[in-house]
């Protein structure tokens, strides 16, 4: 695997370096939107609101930590990204066998597709409720149009287009949402200072299981690859991945302030992100909540595309089928975990409790996995060269891999014990 430290002078790299004028970061813009936009789904977001319904502004320093772990994995899956000319996967199996390699394809590919449903049942209410007619009508509109998408000529373009066009949605929807509402900042400040409301830890666990996405993370090196950059875009994609994630954050961390002004004085407990934008009628007039419905559309699209596109990518590469989106098997195998999400919105209206159960007990054993085999594969030298994981980085994603093993942990006492 020697060869793979040698660098890579391809002409398809967006160095904007013309002149020895500087490298501009926004040139450099894609992957880690991709990233923070498939992890910003109805799920996150209805937490973000639950949490803030609940407990105000309590709960936000929970937020900056899983974020600072987010930051460190991506971060270091789009090194691996950079010093391989293989994918992840395939790494794995060169360093641990098939069985490896098959762990890691199947785990990604039945977390993604456990979250689809929802994902599903989001654009759906959010469709009917800026436009009309009935949800399950968007369901199967938008489930045609991704995988429409598929087959454009150069979709990884498409899908990175898409994804800074969705994120500048919901960031704006927010933003306006956080306007209208008028937070108290020192109460946000408060909320930096870490504590544990009684009754908060189930909230705790689910905001840091779904904000903290490893299989996620692991994508970003894949989506590097298919940008095409090197080694010698390696700063620029270092800090792309650390401006990607924050913009997660921040998202999260408005929608969470929003809910803590208007729905926590009010008293108001929701079921579903929707009925976040359904209060802030009475408040502000239809117009806003029809705002807050096309960023909740705009979460709800981009997961729906991007956990299909990672499931289906990464199970295709595991069995050996490819991993670049321009191979008809991996095309195939995105459309079927699309087509698994919209068939259990419209029949069960949701994931139902065996498939959460199931993916669940996936997850205890895939994601603790999928994380120690992006360390080990930051810190082999042979591979990384002087992309190798620095000692500070080693510390937090040791600690962020403390997290995911309590994580599992507690799944583990949920299920069986």
């Amino acid at each position: 695997m020697q060869s793979q430290q040698a660098k890579d002078h391809s002409p398809n790299i967006e160095s904007g370096n013309k002149g020895g004028s500087k490298k501009n970061i926004f040139k450099f813009l894609g992957p880690a939107l991709i990233t923070s936009a498939l992890v910003l789904g109805p799920g996150s977001l209805t937490l973000s609101s639950t949490i803030g319904a609940v407990f105000g502004n309590q709960l936000v320093w929970i937020l900056v930590v899983t974020v600072i772990f987010m930051m460190i994995y991506t971060e270091m899956s789009t090194r691996i990204g950079l010093a391989s000319k293989i994918s992840f996967i395939q790494i794995i199996k060169q360093k641990w066998g098939k069985w490896g390699a098959l762990l890691i394809g199947i785990g990604a590919f039945l977390v993604t597709a456990s979250f689809q449903a929802g994902n599903s049942i989001g654009i759906g209410v959010a469709a009917s409720a800026i436009v009309g007619l009935n949800p399950e009508f968007w369901v199967v509109a938008f489930t045609i149009a991704g995988a429409l998408l598929l087959f454009s000529k150069d979709f990884y373009s498409i899908l990175e287009k898409l994804m800074i066009g969705l994120v500048a949605l919901m960031l704006i929807s927010f933003l306006i949402t956080v306007f209208l509402a008028k937070p108290s900042i020192g109460s946000i400040a408060s909320g930096l200072v870490p504590s544990i409301p009684t009754g908060s830890l189930g909230l705790i666990i689910a905001l840091t299981a779904t904000c903290f996405s490893i299989v996620g993370a692991s994508y970003q090196s894949y989506l590097v690859q298919e940008k095409g950059w090197t080694r010698d875009t390696a700063k620029e994609g270092m800090k792309e991945s650390y401006l990607g994630i924050f913009l997660l954050g921040l998202i999260s961390l408005l929608v969470m302030i929003a809910a803590a002004a208007v729905l926590k004085p009010a008293g108001i407990q929701i079921d579903s992100v929707a009925d976040m934008g359904l209060a802030l009628e009475p408040l502000y007039g239809t117009w806003a909540t029809t705002l807050f419905m096309f960023g909740l559309f705009g979460a709800a699209f981009s997961s729906l595309m991007g956990n299909a596109t990672i499931g289906g990518a990464m199970i295709s590469d595991s069995v050996g089928f490819g991993s670049k989106l321009k191979d008809k098997k991996v095309k195939l195998a995105i459309i079927t975990v699309m087509l698994f999400g919209s068939i259990i919105a419209i029949i069960f209206g949701g994931a139902p409790l065996n498939l959460i159960i199931f993916a669940q007990a996936i997850t205890i054993v895939a994601v603790p996995f999928i994380a120690i085999a992006l360390l080990v594969v930051a810190n082999d030298k042979e591979i990384m060269g002087d992309l190798k994981n620095t000692w500070f980085k080693n510390m937090i994603a040791i600690a962020g891999l403390i997290v995911l093993l309590l994580l599992a942990f507690n799944n583990v006492k949920n299920i069986f014990l």
